[in-house]
């Protein structure tokens, strides 16, 4: 299992203006001829002094001292400097090594020393183990995953199978994590099992004792040497909590043939309550706290047709008031609700559709997300049809909107009708809806072609909720109901 030390936690109170605080794993893997350890460092950028570089550039850099002993004598060691990125501000770093060792016990002995601060270091030793023996199925340790991307640059150590892998630092997964990847090898599959096999991973949480399992997968494979398994599981749902991360090799008798397990822990305070308690959150360091008096406004007013009716009121009061404080706070509960591991990028993904909206339905007397039209795309997406009549007998311009399906309400095959009856420049307002809980007016026909009171099809005027056939009248045809594109 990989081993995983953190030397100093950043929040602790108590830590002093110096104090080295690095996160530091390993795990062991087999090649074809030969066993190596890797070994992760991740150090915390403000925890180390840095020195100027150039103009207003700076760099930290931190000696590292690795031992490998048995049964105290010394079999390997290795020794050298660990630069940090030059930039304008301090920034985190990462290093990864590789040693080549023998299956055996040993102990390893980790000392890291500030260059430009000789009092802050830190060291560290624990036992190991590196037991590779024999044909039966084996496995690596586990490697948790900051990042995962495909790479081609062979010349990189942190460059796998073509994919470009960063240790995730502490085992630790904050609130704005929203998958959790890992990699792991396993070996001697082609002898130890000769045939396709499952494998399966999962996530385990103790539950008074007992292991809870809260997510499974599973990946066929086929019998190979070595078998590189690169997963990504979707942990935007799991709540704070420690967890056991397991992946399991089994043969089609289900008999288990190897099993690796890694703890790791999780903060997802946003997710799953009923109240979202701000009590402990500084809105200035949110991304709600770096938006102007005018964005908070124009932010808010763009997510009114999502919000439920009964906060209309308030948020009205809060934009009339100008309560930055309370738009602040509205704003970031909001994006918590909807992404508790992502608000802001939520936020970001929505505010580019919202102002796409703003553009293509300006009328100019309001934003265009603020027409019928711009709520009815925020609420309900693009529709799967758009059709268009400017000139048709009898009626004003109108618009309608069909589409295939409408999940918040399980419909499919509606449509939305919308009229221009001021014919003001994109003045188009909802006549008519399908949906439930939109306006809905059996008789949108007889309103949209009420220039022709004569060639209602019905006994009267008022009862009327169709029009006769007449050239160039295309309202009551156009109903695109056909889900196959």
């Amino acid at each position: 299992m990989t081993k995983l030390i953190t030397f100093l936690l950043a929040f602790i109170l108590s830590m002093p203006v110096w104090a080295l605080d690095a996160s530091l794993s390993y795990a062991t893997f087999k090649a074809a001829d030969q066993r190596y350890i890797e070994m992760y460092l991740h150090i915390a950028g403000k925890s180390v002094a840095t020195i100027p570089v150039n103009d207003s550039m700076q760099q930290a850099s931190v000696e590292v001292l690795i031992l490998f002993q048995q049964d105290e004598k010394l079999v390997k060691y290795d020794k050298y400097v660990l630069h940090g990125p030059i930039g304008h501000q301090s920034m985190d770093f990462v290093d990864l090594r590789r040693y080549s060792l023998a299956d055996g016990s040993y102990k390893v002995v980790v000392k890291m020393t500030d260059i430009n601060r000789s009092d802050n270091n830190k060291e560290y030793s624990a036992d190991l183990k590196v037991d590779f023996a024999g044909d039966g199925l084996l496995q690596s340790d586990i490697q948790l995953l900051a990042a995962v991307r495909k790479d081609a640059n062979a010349n990189s150590p942190f460059v796998k199978n073509g994919f470009y892998l960063e240790p995730l630092p502490y085992n630790f997964y904050g609130r704005n994590a929203s998958m959790l990847a890992f990699y792991n090898e396993i070996y001697n599959a082609d002898k130890a099992i000769a045939d396709d096999f499952v494998v399966s991973y999962f996530i385990e949480k103790d539950n008074n004792g007992k292991a809870e399992t809260v997510l499974i997968g599973h990946k066929r494979q086929t019998a190979t040497p070595v078998i590189p398994l690169l997963v990504q599981m979707d942990i935007s749902q799991l709540e704070s909590g420690n967890y056991t991360l397991v992946v399991e090799v089994r043969n089609r008798l289900k008999a288990l043939l190897s099993k690796k397990t890694l703890y790791f822990q999780r903060s997802n305070p946003f997710y799953n309550q009923d109240k979202i308690d701000l009590a402990g959150i500084s809105l200035q360091e949110e991304f709600v706290g770096s938006l102007t008096p005018d964005e908070l406004k124009y932010s808010l007013k763009a997510i009114t047709p999502l919000i439920p009716q009964t906060d209309i009121e308030m948020v009205n009061l809060m934009l009339k008031n100008d309560s930055i404080n309370a738009q602040r706070m509205y704003l970031l509960t909001y994006w918590l609700r909807s992404s508790p591991t992502a608000p802001q990028l939520a936020y970001e993904k929505y505010m580019e559709v919202a102002r796409a909206v703003d553009r293509q339905f300006n009328s100019g007397f309001r934003h265009g997300f603020e027409t019928d039209r711009g709520v009815v795309y925020l609420k309900y997406g693009q529709p799967s049809d758009m059709e268009r009549r400017d000139n048709e007998q009898s009626a004003p311009p109108y618009e309608i909107w069909s589409y295939n399906e409408i999940k918040q309400t399980r419909q499919n095959n509606v449509r939305f009708v919308f009229y221009n009856p001021t014919l003001a420049p994109e003045d188009f307002v909802l006549l008519h809806s399908d949906v439930i809980g939109e306006i809905n007016n059996p008789q949108w026909m007889r309103d949209l072609y009420r220039d022709a009171p004569n060639e209602i099809d019905g006994d009267n005027y008022f009862d009327g909720t169709g029009m006769q056939d007449n050239i160039n009248r295309n309202a009551g045809t156009l109903r695109i109901i056909d889900t196959v594109k």
